[in-house]
């Protein structure tokens, strides 16, 4: 399998981490994929042109994070990052679309500021800084939380994984007066998957 990836989307970051997670190098070879150019032959490959992009072995193309995700995460029949049944599974979904909203978020965000300064939209740039001002105050309040306790799961991937962006964008501030949360990252940000896949800086 292949999995076509860039080095600063967090969304390919996501699924780089689930193959560490799960042992899957010798499984999934990581194709860093050349995007926004008009002539990438990675087009022929993915016409959407985004990543992550997981082409299986029987050719089959799969894009979208969480679907790459849980696929990788049950190829060898143990899914290690599945949903816990009845109500602590919906509170999983919860935190993981909470989650998931800061990474869109912040996303939006770093693709903004990558933009020549002519070009750039101070109302989005204004929007995404206080949504995230809000959310991080918001998880500062939700992280200690069980479900982000504990075993890695999707929540706490896709939290940590937004939270990472700061490498990128030198104007998000999320720890300053969130200590419970710069425990809790400290903690994540040290694994081994989380050290090999840190995205480049800004």
């Amino acid at each position: 399998m292949k999995l076509y990836i860039t080095p600063g989307s967090p969304y390919a970051r996501m699924a780089r981490i689930v193959v560490l997670e799960k042992g899957l190098q010798n499984r999934v070879e990581v194709v860093v994929a050349q995007t926004r150019r008009a002539d990438s032959p990675y087009y022929r490959i993915n016409p959407s042109g985004r990543v992550p992009y997981l082409v299986r072995d029987d050719g089959v193309g799969l894009e979208e994070s969480a679907l790459i995700c849980d696929y990788l995460d049950r190829l060898d029949g143990k899914p290690a990052f599945d949903l816990p049944p009845g109500e602590p599974g919906w509170e999983a979904r919860r935190l993981e679309g909470l989650a998931r909203s800061l990474l869109d978020g912040l996303a939006v965000w770093g693709r903004e500021i990558v933009r020549p300064k002519n070009e750039q939209s101070p109302t989005i740039i204004g929007h995404e800084t206080e949504r995230t001002r809000r959310m991080i105050g918001l998880w500062e309040a939700q992280i200690a939380h069980p479900l982000m306790q504990g075993a890695l799961n999707m929540p706490q991937l896709t939290l940590a994984v937004a939270l990472g962006l700061e490498a990128r964008n030198p104007d998000l501030d999320w720890r300053t007066g969130h200590p419970k949360l710069v425990q809790w990252f400290s903690r994540i940000a040290a694994r081994p998957s989380f050290t090999a896949t840190a995205p480049p800086g800004a």
